[in-house]
């Protein structure tokens, strides 16, 4: 099934020698001279403000995990200058990457329409990603658009990762909520050193003791594990994968699906209403 490829169209291809120029944005000027954006989105950041924004973006997302804006500003404040190119470079020493990265396709609604994926076989990669988005109520339009990233290279790169998220999810089975969300962004950190991904993590903290027990003891391995010995999901050109069985790609990528952690959720409590009922039904026991 043929699926419509959107070139990005707020992230223009730059000179070499705006590229150096962009690289260097934030140590020329002040926030009283700034200088115009490199592409449409692009807000250009002094070294202060960079900080400030990943300082202030790293406690408040913490605070309130479910703000997606902020952890996008987090990721996009501490990427630069290594990681984001690392990254970059990643897609450049592959034959897919190359071609993302020359090809700029975009994951939104129109590009990837639900009603056009539910069309592929089952266990396909479109079918998975289409009922997985089904499943958890989530559309492929939240992404917001880079901003703070001076080479609009780098942002688009960024951007792919950003708006391919939900492919992860959909490979990985995990869903989104905070539970699901710190796994999979283990998972993602091993596999793209984003610092962004390693500091989402924290938000373990937040999670019942039972589920921080679950992480350690369970998700956490997984995700070190599989996310190290993984080819870069970078490069998954995720447009031509559609009709592929998932479980195949998954084989190539070398990638094992972790438990299913609604079913573990769902199952234990189950165990708590059974074991609350038999208290109940024993004598002297429904006061423990």
């Amino acid at each position: 099934m043929a699926v419509k490829i959107i070139r990005s169209p707020a992230i223009v291809q730059l000179s070499p020698a705006k590229r150096l120029s962009a690289s260097k944005v934030g140590s020329s000027f002040s926030s009283l001279s700034r200088p115009s954006s490199n592409y449409d989105s692009h807000v250009p950041l002094t070294t202060i403000e960079r900080g400030a924004l990943a300082l202030g973006s790293a406690v408040t997302s913490l605070l309130n995990p479910r703000r997606g804006d902020l952890i996008a500003t987090l990721g996009e404040t501490t990427a630069a200058p290594y990681f984001i190119y690392r990254l970059r470079d990643l897609m450049l020493s592959s034959t897919s990457g190359r071609r993302i990265l020359r090809d700029r396709p975009r994951v939104t609604s129109q590009t990837m329409s639900l009603p056009s994926l539910r069309a592929f076989p089952p266990n396909s990669v479109g079918r998975v990603y289409a009922s997985w988005l089904d499943r958890e109520g989530v559309s492929p339009d939240t992404r917001d658009s880079v901003k703070y990233i001076d080479d609009e290279e780098c942002a688009y790169v960024m951007q792919r990762y950003r708006e391919c998220h939900d492919f992860y999810h959909a490979l990985t089975g995990l869903p989104v909520m905070v539970e699901g969300e710190v796994a999979l962004k283990a998972f993602e950190f091993a596999n793209t050193l984003l610092p962004m991904t390693g500091l989402s993590m924290f938000a373990v903290t937040r999670l019942k003791p039972v589920e921080r027990a679950r992480f350690w003891n369970t998700y956490l391995p997984w995700a070190l594990y599989n996310g190290t010995k993984c080819k870069g999901i970078i490069n998954i050109y995720w447009e031509e994968q559609l009709d592929r069985n998932i479980d195949e790609l998954r084989r190539e990528l070398r990638i094992e699906r972790p438990p299913d952690l609604r079913e573990m959720r769902k199952s234990l409590k189950e165990q708590r209403k059974l074991a609350k009922e038999n208290r109940a039904r024993i004598p002297g026991l429904a006061a423990i």
